[in-house]
């Protein structure tokens, strides 16, 4: 007959594995998650997978790039992808803002907020992509580009 104190370390023996296989489990779901952070995100757009979109319509240049436009001005802004932005302003005038570095989901969500101190909107500003569906909340922040006044194609 096993004396009583073996069946507890058998036990405890078990339970030490069990907690070995679940935290090395754990480690390699984290490792996982971490992975997949870093992987692109799934386009949902008409886009390209560099977030170029192709319906964006041709804006040919109608002066010298700005770096800011007044806020009062802007009437009306359209997300064209993940890189362009057209701001309306004063009546007919469009400017496009071709961003820098890519903003991820900006051309699925189409929308973004700002914060600024100034009357105007800058290059030097950062956006914030709006999760329209669901939660509602931020999905990042990207830079502004220069301001070039265009006229757009019909």
């Amino acid at each position: 007959m096993m004396p009583l104190h073996s069946a507890p370390r058998f036990v405890h023996s078990r339970l030490a594995i069990s907690r070995l296989t679940i935290s090395r489990l754990a480690a390699g779901a984290a490792a996982l998650v971490a992975l997949a952070a870093c992987a692109p995100m799934g386009i949902h757009n008409s886009a390209s997978n560099d977030g170029h979109a192709k319906d964006v319509p041709i804006a040919t240049p109608a002066g010298a790039p700005v770096s800011c436009i007044p806020l009062t001005q802007i009437q009306e802004s359209r997300v064209r992808d993940d890189w362009t932005i057209d701001f309306r302003v004063s009546g007919t005038k469009w400017y496009r803002n071709t961003l820098p570095n890519r903003c991820n989901s900006l051309g699925f969500e189409k929308a973004f907020s700002y914060q600024t101190s100034l009357s105007q909107l800058c290059n030097v500003d950062i956006i914030t992509v709006i999760e329209t569906g669901g939660g509602g909340g931020p999905r990042g922040s990207c830079g502004l580009g220069q301001f070039q006044p265009v006229t757009l194609a019909k």
